[in-house]
Parts: structure tokens; C-alpha cells; sequence
């Protein structure tokens, strides 16, 4: 019988050994988050004239994946390569982080390439949102080389705020240590040096100058300084950046009563022997490693040669924390204007233990709503849901939208109702908060159509399921004064009843 012969596929047909190529351009990778996007490994590894470029792209690719896998895994990203018949393929599908970070060449390791993504929904950029929410979240900046294409997406500022708040952190956290000290004492004090007394000390007639050496309890004064080293360096650069805005101006407020914390501590650029000898303490804590941290990202002369360094540098940061700070400023604003106690499960503050019996079995421990609104007869519960399920359920009916989005949503509305089970005020308001467009969330508060309500008796209580969306592309305020409308509304009709 006749032997069959295998048919290989173009990709394996002959093995090519990866040749050193340097990009001819700067490469970035861009993305929003949530979101799967194809590049042609051809183009993006720059094979076009190569004569037979997909084995040569597809040792690339696999490599590449290799090489980048913890950046990738940081980014919440996953790539895949897959050849459709023509091409060969760089399949990218983005969680949730926004952010950016270098990507390392297949066979340079050098980073000639970059990652970047962006929020699916459109906001006012990164600086004045952080602002308007007063760094209730930061993004993370990462120790990595500095990208080449995204200098400029991040505003130096926004490096700022994060280390000035880590610098505060680690002012806040300092504790006085033991420290050997000599100095002259007009009383003996621990070890004193007799030699020097007599040999220099009397016969210059001070009889009550003793040279004494002794453990004191002070402030470790070498970090101090690296402190206010850090903080000068820091307002240098925001005195640079007032152009951009009030934000800038509170930054230069915070960065300046911090340093009234380190008054009469001189400046002292560390050493990096200082810095390994700080990190060899026992007992580290987080925020003492993170403001060492940002005190080295500080001392960094290639973060600090410019502007376009600085804003250079990669970074990251969860948008379902974000949103969630978001709507935090949103509901600061309304309790406020209403007059509600206002408590938010980023502090902990509405935190409700789960008790089990026995306690071994249990999965859950508690049930933390985002943000809870209290007045004397009505409560208001937030979960704010980084989803697309808003958009869905604006542009198509609930029997046309995706299983999954609607399994989903179902196990959102079984959460947020248990969530109206913990407060104790006759009246409850359980709502659900998802992002949205601008545009759409003006056309609807033009048609007011911006809160779909619903109510669900439970014997003599009431609770109301709202429905509801905000644009991270709107200021707190503005989004805040509907929902304000809506809210006074029902507390009114609540007073009457």
C-alpha cells in the first residue's frame, strides 16, 4: 500500500532561525480595555519584504509572547497567534486595566515596542479626573524601562501626585528610633570620652563641656532628608506644570505642607548602599517600602532629566476601581446636597460580616456595598458595575441581548437587593450604577429617561431598584444634579406619605 504523505502546514514547512531585526519604527500596540484587536505579525515585526515572511513572523510571535508574558499578564492581556489562510495573526483581548508599558524585542531584548490601553468609555483624560476625585485611586507606576511612543499620554503631575502621596504615607508612619549620638553635655552621660576632657575641653577652661556618647531617641534623620530631597525635587517639577490647571495648584499646597513636616532636616540625595540598607530593616511596612519607593523614583536621574522622562514612565491601573472612586466623587456631591451621612466600602466603612456555622464552612465573609447613603427614613445603596450592560441594554431589548451579558446582569440585580437587606430604614433604594457614552447620558436626561425604576415589597418595607448610568467624560457635579433631582424628589413623596 501506497504511503501516505503528510501535508504540513505553511508555517512548519522549514525551520528559519530568528534573525537580529531592528524595528524601523517605534511600534505601540493600542487597545481599549475589554476589547479583542488582530495585528498582521508580518507588518508588526516588519517582514513585508522578507521572500517568505509567515514562518519567519510566526517564530517571532511565539517568541515574542514568550518574552512579554508577565508584561502582558500585568496588563491583563492576553495575545494568541493564529493563521487565517493569508496571514498570520496577533490576536490581543484586554481585561481590565488601562495603562502602559513597554513591550521587549524577540530577538534584540531591547523595549522597541510598546503596549497601551485605554478606557472603552470616553473620559477628560486621566489628570483632571484624578483631580476632580481628590487621588482617591492612582495609577501604579511600574519599574520598567520608559516607553518611547506614550511619553506624553501621562502629564508629569500625575507622577507627582502618586509619590507625594506615598511621601505622606511614609512621613505618617515614621517612628522614632534609637540612635547613637555624641555631643557635649554639661552632665556625664553614657560613655564619656575623659581623653578629650582633659586634653582639650579643660584646658580651654570649659570645665562643663563633658564629650558624651549616648543612645538617643530621635527621628531617623538621614530619611528625613531623603524625604525633603524628594519633596523639593517634586515641586520643582510641579512649578513647572501650573498651567495646567487648580489641580496642579493643590498638589504645590500638598507638597509644601509636607514639607513643614521636614523643617530643619537638611536635603541628602541617598546612596543606593543607603536605600539596600533601609530595605534590610525588619518589620518593613507597606507604606515604608513604597515610600522608598517613590523617593528612588525621585532620586532617578533618567526620570528626572525631562519632562517627556517623567511622563514616560509605565504604569497601570484597574478601571473597575477607578469607576467605583468615580461614583464615590459622584454620591460625595449629592450627600452633600442633600444632607445624607455618606459611607463608602473603599474605607471599609460598610462593611457587614457574614456569620457562619460552623465558621469553617463558610466561602464569603462579609458584604461590602460601594457607596451608602443614609437619611433618617430612606437609605440609598450603590454598587457601581464597570460593564458594558447600560450601553446593551440602551440600543437593544432584553431578549436580543447576549446570554452571557444577561446572566450576568441577573446576578448583579440578586447582589445589589441583597445589599438593600442590611439597611434598617423603612425605605431603601437599592441601585444599580453603570458606566456610559456622554453623549447618551445627555440625550437622556434631555428625554429623562436616565433612571429606570422598579419597587419590590417585603411586607411593611419598600424597596426601589434604580437603574442608572454615568459619563466619565461629565464632571461629578454636573452628573451629580439629576440624581440629586430624582433623589429629592422621592424624599419629598417619602415626607408626605
Amino acid at each position: 500500500m501506497a504511503s501516505r504523505r503528510l501535508r504540513t502546514s505553511p508555517l512548519r514547512r522549514r525551520s528559519i532561525p530568528l534573525k537580529d531585526r531592528a524595528p524601523e519604527r517605534e511600534v505601540c500596540l493600542e487597545l481599549a480595555d475589554h476589547s479583542v484587536v488582530q495585528h498582521s505579525a508580518v507588518r508588526f515585526f516588519g517582514l513585508e519584504g522578507s521572500r517568505d515572511p509567515h514562518p519567519q513572523a510566526a517564530r517571532l510571535a511565539e517568541q515574542f509572547a514568550i518574552q512579554n508574558r508577565a508584561l502582558f499578564s500585568r496588563m491583563d492581556v492576553r495575545i494568541e497567534s493564529r493563521y487565517d489562510g493569508d496571514d498570520l495573526l496577533l490576536q490581543l483581548s484586554s481585561g481590565n486595566n488601562v495603562g502602559a508599558v513597554p513591550l521587549f524585542s524577540p530577538t534584540r531584548g531591547t523595549p522597541d515596542y510598546g503596549l497601551v490601553v485605554q478606557p472603552r468609555f470616553p473620559w477628560r483624560g486621566i489628570g483632571p479626573m484624578l483631580a476632580d476625585m481628590g487621588w482617591k485611586v492612582a495609577p501604579t507606576p511600574l519599574k520598567l524601562p520608559l516607553l518611547r511612543r506614550s511619553e506624553r499620554r501621562v502629564p508629569a503631575w500625575v507622577l507627582s501626585s502618586m509619590i507625594l502621596v506615598r511621601l505622606q504615607a511614609l512621613l505618617d508612619s515614621l517612628t522614632r528610633r534609637f540612635e547613637s549620638t555624641t555631643e557635649l553635655r554639661t552632665a556625664p552621660r553614657g560613655r564619656v570620652d575623659w581623653t578629650d576632657y582633659a586634653q582639650r575641653q579643660i584646658p580651654r577652661g570649659k570645665f562643663v563641656a563633658v564629650p558624651c556618647t549616648y543612645p538617643d531617641l530621635r527621628d531617623d534623620r538621614v530619611l528625613k532628608g531623603a524625604i525633603a530631597f524628594a519633596l523639593e525635587r517634586q515641586l520643582r517639577v510641579l512649578q513647572t506644570q501650573v498651567e495646567r490647571g487648580a489641580f496642579v495648584h493643590r498638589l504645590i499646597e500638598l507638597c509644601e505642607h509636607l514639607m513643614m513636616k521636614v523643617r530643619g532636616v537638611a536635603p541628602v540625595l541617598p546612596s543606593q548602599s543607603t536605600f539596600q540598607q533601609w530595605m534590610q530593616r525588619p518589620m518593613r511596612s507597606t507604606q515604608f517600602v513604597d515610600g522608598l519607593q517613590a523617593i528612588e523614583w525621585t532620586a532617578d536621574e533618567r526620570g528626572l532629566a525631562g519632562l517627556s522622562d517623567l511622563e514616560g514612565i509605565p504604569w497601570t491601573m484597574p478601571m473597575n476601581e477607578f469607576f467605583e472612586a468615580f461614583a464615590e466623587t459622584v454620591f460625595q456631591s449629592v450627600a452633600r446636597r442633600l444632607g445624607a451621612q455618606l459611607k463608602v466600602g473603599r474605607r471599609r466603612e460598610t462593611t457587614h460580616p457574614i456569620s457562619w456555622s460552623p465558621s469553617f464552612v463558610g466561602s464569603q465573609g462579609s458584604l461590602i456595598p460601594d457607596i451608602w447613603l443614609e437619611w433618617q427614613d430612606t437609605t440609598l445603596i450603590v454598587d457601581a458595575k464597570y460593564k458594558r450592560h447600560w450601553q446593551e441594554l440602551q440600543h437593544n431589548s432584553w431578549a436580543t441581548v447576549e446570554d452571557e451579558i444577561r446572566e450576568q446582569h441577573r446576578n448583579d440585580l440578586f447582589q445589589v437587593l441583597a445589599y438593600g437587606n442590611l439597611a434598617s430604614t423603612q425605605r431603601v433604594i437599592a441601585c444599580l450604577m453603570f458606566p456610559c457614552a456622554a453623549d447618551l447620558w445627555k440625550d437622556l436626561r434631555q428625554e429623562n429617561r436616565l433612571i429606570h425604576k422598579a419597587e419590590v415589597q417585603a411586607g411593611t418595607r419598600s424597596v426601589q431598584l434604580w437603574l442608572t448610568a454615568i459619563p466619565m467624560g461629565v464632571t461629578p457635579d454636573e452628573i451629580a444634579t439629576p440624581l440629586e433631582d430624582a433623589l429629592r424628589d422621592d424624599l419629598f413623596s417619602a415626607s408626605l406619605t
